[in-house]
């Protein structure tokens, strides 16, 4: 057997031997380190290299996740090649069209905090000095994003790219988001079973995440907004060249990354979420980045009101990129004319170019070659904007007192105010039941509660609910109003989502009942209801005393999730814990 020569510690080079993964070489940890590390082939000389974590969420539940494992074998080399050691770690994979189905979609959003807690429990246990993350579907990023910030040791993230998707027999595009739409018409007749057979047969035509400016690609281009990515390469077509040139280089960045000392709370300030805020309502990006980026803060220490930020920033930028779904152009032209360096140009002045990087580039030399936007046709400037709205709307109100969100699209023109009865349904199945049966009526506003992150527990997923309206012919003529969650692909009607806090509980939601009348206004950005606040009171107090005593606490992740959810993130269910207070946002109509 082949003897091996230790390397002494005055034999390292200073910022290697500070590396925390360096430990003490009398001592019976760094012993046994070497002894499993040898069996997998390490040498002497390679313990005192920077090691770095290569995060692979990879799954074969999935397209979006089934291309990942050849990228994270040549990251491990790449890093190899660059003087570190990649160690390649697993992660659930979440994807909501697959875990969807189960626990009314509860395991969609917290598989993002589980991806969080995966990457904690291996990169701080083994005291690993850095990562790379290879992001996909739509929870992967910002759960990686979160992790970065609790452990504070550099990350870098790459985008492992979008699927490339078919035509359909009249040589239209043909996505993910239109089977998805299309499904919601089969119930009233709108499309036929073989339709939406054929139509499922031609969507998709590579691995990586949904085409368009869903939630998957609207967290690439944060990341790379924040600074976390090598800039220029989101989003990016799955397998591409470009997609390649960023994993081959993902190693020199990371170990550069790891001796330089570039740590995501050094890049992860206030100023960089508002850069990601503004990129994202730029775009019009996935409503799901408020809550993803208020995560994402929360973990980096910030006492940032990210909903709060989101209001403010879109009433100072409209979209300056019309991309599917909310608008004709497709990603790949979007990517053609520069991508999210192109959008970050765009926004002038108003991206902060003081902020870090996780490569030490500075945003003033990346941003220059994309300054002159006059030969460019998908992605305009703020002087040009596609729209004379901002997409994403934040809204509060006495029905929502810490916030809730609306999507508009880039080119439909569509109500901006809504008022009407409420009819009440406590889950989505019941209240897609009613809209199948042709039991809503016009001009009723659609309350769906029981969806948060208690409720669920997990957060329940609405799009569906969405999409029977719009079967029903019920688009612009019933509002809906939700403490679910929506898909980013969603662009239908009046819809709101995440009201905060939810609808569980003496909270003002969860006290809602049929015919209390509801208004939404868009312009003002006021979400209320017309009840007084004497009878909110009224209605809380009884319900205050038809809770019952609490039951044996659940150990399951969905209500380990519930249950710590809003002292991690949101104040979305701290109403719950003190229900006498939550009711006095009532107000009088």
């Amino acid at each position: 057997m082949e003897d091996f020569d230790v390397v002494t510690d005055q034999t390292m080079p200073d910022a290697q031997s500070a590396l925390r993964s360096n430990l003490p070489r009398t001592s019976p940890r760094w012993f046994t380190r070497r002894t499993q590390w040898r069996q997998l082939g390490l040498r002497d000389e390679d313990l005192s290299k920077p090691k770095i974590a290569v995060v692979n969420s990879s799954s074969k539940l999935s397209p979006c996740f089934s291309h990942l494992d050849p990228i994270a074998d040549a990251v491990v080399k790449s890093i190899g090649e660059a003087g570190g050691i990649g160690f390649e770690i697993r992660t659930v994979a979440p994807t909501d069209f697959i875990m969807s189905a189960g626990h009314e979609g509860g395991y969609v959003l917290s598989s993002r905090d589980l991806v969080s807690f995966d990457i904690e429990s291996v990169v701080e246990g083994a005291s690993l000095d850095g990562m790379v993350c290879l992001a996909s579907c739509d929870k992967t990023t910002p759960g990686q994003l979160m992790a970065a910030a609790r452990t504070n040791i550099p990350t870098l993230v790459i985008s492992c790219g979008f699927q490339s998707c078919g035509l359909g027999k009249d040589g239209t595009a043909v996505d993910m988001e239109e089977v998805f739409i299309k499904a919601g018409h089969l119930a009233r007749g709108g499309v036929t079973f073989e339709e939406m057979c054929d139509l499922s047969n031609r969507a998709i035509t590579s691995p990586g995440v949904c085409t368009g400016m869903g939630t998957a690609n609207s967290m690439h281009l944060m990341a790379e907004a924040l600074g976390m990515t090598l800039p220029g390469y989101a989003p990016v077509a799955a397998n591409s060249e470009d997609m390649w040139k960023a994993v081959l280089g993902s190693g020199r960045a990371i170990v550069d990354a790891v001796l330089a000392d570039r740590r995501p709370r050094d890049i992860l300030t206030p100023e960089a979420i508002r850069n990601a805020i503004r990129a994202i309502i730029a775009v019009s990006g996935s409503i799901n980045s408020v809550k993803h980026l208020s995560a994402i803060a929360k973990e980096s220490g910030l006492a940032l009101d990210v909903a709060d930020e989101f209001l403010r920033a879109s009433r100072e930028i409209k979209p300056i990129a019309a991309i599917r779904p909310n608008g004709p152009a497709s990603i790949e032209e979007f990517v053609s004319e520069g991508g999210t360096l192109a959008v970050l140009a765009g926004l002038g002045t108003l991206f902060d170019r003081s902020t870090k990087t996780v490569t030490g580039a500075s945003w003033e030399s990346l941003l220059q070659p994309y300054e002159d936007a006059s030969s460019r046709t998908i992605i305009s400037t703020l002087d040009s904007p596609k729209a004379g709205h901002a997409t994403i709307q934040v809204l509060k109100g006495n029905l929502a007192p810490h916030y809730a969100i609306s999507k508009l699209s880039v080119t439909e023109v569509r109500k901006r105010f809504f008022q009407g009865p409420a009819t009440v349904f406590t889950g989505a199945n019941d209240a897609i039941e009613a809209i199948n049966k042709s039991a809503l009526e016009a001009g009723s506003v659609l309350v769906v509660r029981g969806l948060g992150p208690v409720g669920t527990p997990g957060m329940g997923m609405a799009s569906n609910v969405v999409f029977a309206l719009d079967g029903a012919g019920l688009t612009d003529k019933v509002a809906l109003v939700t403490d679910g969650q929506f898909s980013g692909l969603v662009n239908k009607g009046i819809i709101v989502g995440e009201v905060s806090p939810e609808g569980v509980g003496a909270t003002p939601l969860g006290l809602v009942q049929d015919g209390d009348t509801i208004t939404i206004d868009l312009e003002s950005g006021d979400l209320k209801v017309s009840v007084t606040r004497d009878e909110m009171r009224g209605r809380a107090a009884n319900r205050i005393a038809s809770v019952p005593d609490d039951a044996a606490p659940r150990l399951d992740w969905l209500h380990l999730f519930a249950s710590t959810y809003d002292q991690r993130y949101l104040p979305s269910t701290a109403a719950l814990r003190a229900p006498a207070q939550a009711a006095t946002p009532g107000a009088s109509a």
